[in-house]
């Protein structure tokens, strides 16, 4: 835990870089997946402390999941929210803190992990409170609209926020020192930092577009309501599967949601069911099953080690007597492996891909280490899968029969593009990775649909697969394996390998690959569109709701004035939300001076067919042609100056400040390095 508890306010933090017609030659990939992938991101890591009159929230991440857990503590009293199943981060913070347990919150019943409320109760002899509408076959103390409990300090008020789920509820944490203040509110699955909880995992029971509409309600009627400066804390951040586009922000505000969150600026019930429903990744096929282990009670656990492994056998080569699931890194995978076996590491998200890959009721078998072994089994609790274990050394020892692979180095690959030889590539990336940044001509079959997929290419021809850091590309080996192709290897290093070679990259727009032919004598460069000062007077006049203004100003310039129909967004939310570059009608970016707008025109630009503009000259240009035009008045000379004039145009509309000093939120935390 950081030895000092801070409150102040958020920052932002981006990169940039310049995007040169559809070719990049520089750069990181910075992904959700690739992010996982660090030594620490397997354990539960401290986010931050957070700070309140009378009460401190503790925020927790297990990257690997990109699950959000959070212990509040007031007067030596804690409450836990969404615990996940290994609970003894828990236990060890509230020693460390000198409290006790009195509660356990669930915002739902979770479905990409096994929660720890059975565990966490069962130590701490204290109640779980869940919505009464979760129909929990557990004991615990039922949710309504209204209810509300005390932990020290700090009174919890809940609302029944149905979209994600039926039984989701947000609970709104007032202070009661001087009064009673609203300070945080515990979000769940039903409030993202950027993004809403999807309405598509209940299984059938209840349609996506019903669940969508509640979801719509729970924002004008509820969510909306709550006062700005409230914090708000959700259950997963970047890289869940629980939603769509989710930001790395652990934590935001409700002002803030209401002016970026893509899904929250729609007025139009349907526009709002159609932007839910949109661009949703496939949800794993264990999430059903977690869902039912929450709502039914988790079995509880026996966290120590298994004690034996089993005996090597030859029949574990057939896929249809079992599911052989090796844990060790790439390149040991690589240089030999059990016939048929797949290629889950443990240095990324082995949980997750665990539960996409392998059907919940298939025979599971790992082989590794005796450490790899503890390890792969205490994190498959996580989501509930059970295994046997075998060591990879004993396989080994009794003479069977091992696969290896020679990996393709990108030097080899880029030679063999030039050459005209190269084979087919296969990119295993999601579709809107794939779009975003790929090594040239390349054929994108998603890993969750690559054994069906890869029925279109010929076994008999020689494939390498290609994801950002080999981790997906080297699990991908042992699916094409097993449909037989005989000739099949990974890009060793994935893309960051390739980038990082001075390889080059194209994103959306591909045009003739100069990767693979001589040198180009002319370029086809591709620009964003400007528009001028007037032209956009006149949209905003004449055209309402035919275009989206987006201000990438600083949320307190924003504030003082901005244009009519504008949204603010930060600059990194806009450069990596997908959800930018889909919509109808153009998207107009403004800024102080039009410089930071064009470059982000431009990269956006690179990334999609929609019309995307930048406000030439930015908003000094706009008060001094439009509004000076207007009046007749003879253009002023703006010095280089970072305010508003003093006399604002009539177009622009104030923003009334709160009576009520704006709490100060806590800082976002500085990212961990990726580690591969």
């Amino acid at each position: 835990m950081k030895a000092a508890i801070k409150t102040i306010l958020p920052a932002m933090f981006f990169t940039i870089f310049f995007v040169l017609g559809t070719q990049s030659f520089a750069g990181d990939i910075k992904d959700s997946e690739s992010a996982s992938h660090s030594d620490a991101a397997a354990d539960y890591d401290i986010v931050d402390t957070y700070a309140y009159p009378g009460f401190k929230i503790i925020q927790f991440n297990l990257a690997v999941l990109s699950h959000y857990s959070y212990m509040l503590i007031s007067e030596k009293h804690a409450l836990v929210v969404d615990p996940g199943r290994d609970i003894f981060k828990y236990l060890e913070i509230t020693q460390k803190e000198n409290s006790k347990i009195k509660g356990i919150l669930l915002t739902h019943s979770h479905a990409d992990f096994v929660a720890g409320h059975m565990e966490l109760a069962k130590i701490a002899g204290c109640p779980v409170f869940i919505s009464t509408r979760a129909d929990a076959g557990y004991p615990h103390t039922p949710l309504k609209e209204g209810s509300t409990f005390t932990v020290g300090n700090a009174v919890l008020e809940v609302l029944e926020t149905p979209g994600h789920t039926l039984d989701s509820t947000t609970s709104i944490v007032y202070s009661t020192r001087d009064g009673k203040k609203a300070e945080a509110v515990f979000t769940g699955d039903t409030l993202f930092v950027g993004s809403i909880g999807r309405p598509d995992l209940m299984g059938g029971t209840i349609s996506a577009a019903t669940l969508a509409s509640m979801a719509f309600d729970t924002w004008q009627q509820k969510l909306s309501k709550i006062d700005d400066h409230v914090a708000i804390y959700p259950a997963h951040g970047a890289g869940s599967l629980c939603g769509a586009h989710l930001s790395d922000d652990p934590f935001s505000t409700i002002g803030r949601e209401r002016q970026t969150n893509h899904y929250l600026k729609y007025s139009s019930r349907s526009e709002f069911i159609a932007a839910v429903l949109e661009g949703l990744p496939e949800a794993p096929q264990y999430f059903k099953h977690n869902a039912a282990l929450n709502k039914k009670g988790p079995e509880l656990i026996n966290w120590q080690p298994p004690a034996g492994t089993i005996t090597p056998d030859i029949k574990l080569t057939k896929p249809a007597n079992t599911c052989v699931v090796d844990i060790r890194d790439a390149d040991l995978y690589a240089k030999g492996h059990i016939p048929n076996s797949i290629n889950i590491a443990l240095r990324g998200r082995f949980e997750t891909w665990v539960g996409i890959m392998v059907p919940w009721d298939s025979p599971l078998v790992l082989t590794g280490s005796r450490e790899e072994l503890d390890e792969a089994s205490y994190r498959l609790n996580r989501v509930g899968y059970k295994a046997r274990a075998m060591l990879f050394d004993a396989w080994v020892s009794a003479s069977l029969p091992l696969k290896t692979v020679d990996l393709m180095e990108p030097a080899a690959l880029y030679d063999a593009m030039k050459a005209g030889n190269a084979p087919i590539i296969v990119d295993v990336r999601l579709p809107t990775e794939w779009m975003g940044l790929r090594i040239g001509q390349v054929i994108n079959m998603p890993l969750n649909h690559l054994a069906q997929l890869s029925s279109k290419l010929d076994p008999s021809e020689p494939v390498v697969a290609v994801c950002n850091s080999a981790y997906r590309s080297s699990l991908a080996l042992g699916i094409l394996e097993r449909e037989g192709f005989a000739k099949v290897t990974s890009l060793k290093g994935g893309s960051q390998a390739w980038i990082d070679a001075g390889y080059p990259v194209f994103s959306y727009e591909t045009g003739k690959n100069p990767a693979v032919t001589e040198a180009i004598v002319k370029k086809e460069i591709k620009l964003p569109g400007r528009i001028s000062p007037d032209e956009l007077k006149s949209l905003i006049m004449d055209l309402p709701g035919t275009f989206d203004l987006v201000d990438i100003r600083p949320a307190s310039f924003f504030s003082d004035f901005h244009l009519p129909q504008s949204v603010n967004a930060d600059l990194a939310d806009l450069l990596s939300n997908p959800a930018y570059l889909v919509g109808t009608g153009p998207l107009i970016i403004v800024d102080r001076d039009g410089t930071l707008s064009m470059m982000a025109a431009g990269m956006l630009f690179q990334k999609t067919k929609r019309e995307i503009k930048a406000l030439r000259g930015g908003l000094e240009a706009y008060w001094s042609e439009s509004y000076f035009h207007e009046m007749g008045l003879e253009k002023p000379v703006f010095p280089e100056q970072k305010t508003a004039p003093a006399a604002l145009p009539p177009v622009m509309t104030p923003t009334p400040q709160p009576a009520a000093p704006v709490m100060q939120t806590p800082e976002k935390p500085k990212k961990k390095s990726a580690g591969c």
